[in-house]
């Protein structure tokens, strides 16, 4: 096994490299700007690290002393106001730093992340990457230099930019780009050949194109998204008047992906980025049940988004176990667009009192609040074609996995502790409302957290939320407080009964 040394740990390629290595039995060392950015990984006691920047080059030289194998995944555009506005200079000198401190080292392989490009004229962006790569090309370290696309997943700032353009916007004016060719790669496959490259034969110094099987459009992406997430086809006109300087501050306004991200990656988007070669075929072959296709990759991201989203209650992220799956280092703009309504509410009865009352929720019992409300909104569910709130509960007072609450249907059980209802009414989107029970650390009492989940799907999704979230806010702070005040009701019961 080696030791290996990674720069760019909390970015989104390194987040999801580093378990691999640890997984193959690797020691690894990694390099952060700010270690506390790490605290919550789940490998973080498994790696040694090293606080700094490869800006500065006793960091890189820290980084490299004793390693076998150098990942270089930074890009320094994502990082501080200062250095995006001149990201090229920032990522020479830390081309320049890595490549003397690997050499001084005595390290073996370089493995370096950048971009699929076009011979000619290059936006910013892919002029820097590609420069980064002729540094580290020359520095007299044998160099690997793996070119890659738009890499799907969730947490990559290009799948991102899709995915709420997508979402957002059923018209889409667009810059004439939408019609160049791209040639994307799932994320797992590009950590396939990330984690292949430590093995390439020392001599080699060259640099490798990668993507997956599709060949498409930006426009076919958006489409492919959408037909994917159960979206509409989302209309898009090609503009040849739009500037990559306006198409980004679009891109800005309408998405939650940083506006010192948008603008060189929609300025990298001129292009067309499609594989040239296909010599890391004979080095590195293909992963097992070959190339993940686009919308494969789309479907495993979104998959693995929503159930995450649902499955974790109140408790931090757990441990990576596929890499299309959040991490807790990503940024807090990844990830696809979800609504919650949360409310916590502290109580003197003890915990079986409370579970009783939401174990008893719906049918007869209701809601806990404005009753009207639930009633009409019932009625119109039922007018849209729905199962309204006729269907009511098989017991009064208790539960069991798959029963139907109404409108909802008991899709978690933990009998005394967690009850999660998946709606079943017509809404755009998904929703669900969770109720968490559980005893208080220093008395006798007990602590009660209520949930609202809505996944919204497309524009409409996401103004339906807006339209019912004044009533959210009255209906969800009652419901809170009188399921509490029903359960202690009941404790002062027994309490006189004694």
């Amino acid at each position: 096994m080696a030791s290996i040394a990674v720069a760019g740990a909390t970015g989104y390629v390194g987040g999801r490299l580093i378990p691999l290595l640890l997984a193959a039995g690797h020691e690894v060392t990694v390099l952060s700007r700010n270690v506390q950015k790490l605290r919550d990984v789940p490998w973080r006691e498994r790696v040694k690290t090293v606080e700094g920047s490869m800006e500065q080059a006793h960091a890189a030289a820290q980084l490299c002393a004793g390693a076998d194998i150098v990942y270089y995944l930074v890009h320094s555009m994502s990082g501080s106001k200062g250095a995006a506005a001149d990201f090229e200079k920032v990522e020479r000198l830390c081309a320049l730093n890595l490549g003397q401190a690997a050499r001084d080292a005595g390290v073996k392989r370089l493995v370096y992340l950048s971009g699929l490009h076009p011979e000619g004229e290059l936006s910013r962006h892919l002029s820097s990457r590609t420069e980064v790569g002729e540094i580290l090309l020359a520095s007299g370290v044998p160099t690997a230099v793996l070119q890659a696309g738009l890499v799907i997943g969730s947490g990559s700032a290009s799948f991102e930019m899709i995915r709420h353009l997508t979402d957002v916007l059923p018209v889409m004016p667009a810059p004439k780009w939408v019609l160049n060719k791209i040639q994307p790669i799932a994320v797992r496959d590009a950590l396939h050949y990330l984690m292949g490259a430590a093995e390439l034969p020392s001599t080699l110094n060259r640099t490798f194109d990668i993507g997956g099987p599709d060949v498409l459009t930006y426009a076919q992406m958006m489409r492919g998204y959408a037909a994917m997430a159960g979206l509409r086809s989302p209309t898009i006109i090609a503009l040849p008047v739009l500037t990559p300087w306006l198409a980004a501050q679009w891109v800005n306004l309408v998405t939650p992906v940083p506006r010192n991200l948008a603008i060189p990656l929609v300025e990298s988007l001129q292009h067309d980025c499609v594989v040239a070669e296909s010599d890391i075929m004979e080095y590195i072959p293909e992963p097992e049940g070959g190339l993940t296709s686009y919308r494969r990759a789309v479907e495993l991201a979104l998959r693995k988004i929503q159930a995450d989203a649902v499955e974790t209650t109140w408790a931090t992220a757990h441990a990576l176990s596929a890499p299309a799956e959040p991490l807790p280092s990503d940024p807090e703009w990844a990830g696809q667009k979800v609504f919650t309504d949360e409310r916590s509410k502290a109580t003197a009865a003890p915990a079986s009192k409370v579970w009783a009352v939401v174990e008893g929720i719906g049918g007869e019992n209701g809601y806990y609040s404005l009753p009207f409300a639930w009633t009409v909104r019932g009625w119109m569910d039922k007018l849209a074609g729905g199962v309204g709130l006729a269907r009511g509960r098989r017991s009064p007072n208790h539960l069991q996995l798959n029963d139907t609450v109404d409108w909802w249907r008991v899709e978690t059980l933990e009998r005394g502790h967690l009850l999660r209802l998946r709606a079943e009414m017509i809404v755009p989107g998904r929703a669900w409302l969770e109720f968490e029970v559980t005893p208080a650390k220093e008395d006798d009492g007990s602590v009660f957290r209520q949930r609202a989940i809505f996944f919204p799907r497309g524009l409409w999704g996401r103004l339906y939320w807006l339209a019912v979230l004044p009533f959210h806010g009255v209906i969800f702070k009652n419901m809170a407080s009188r399921i509490t005040a029903a359960a202690a009701r009941v404790e002062q019961v027994r309490e006189q009964g004694s």
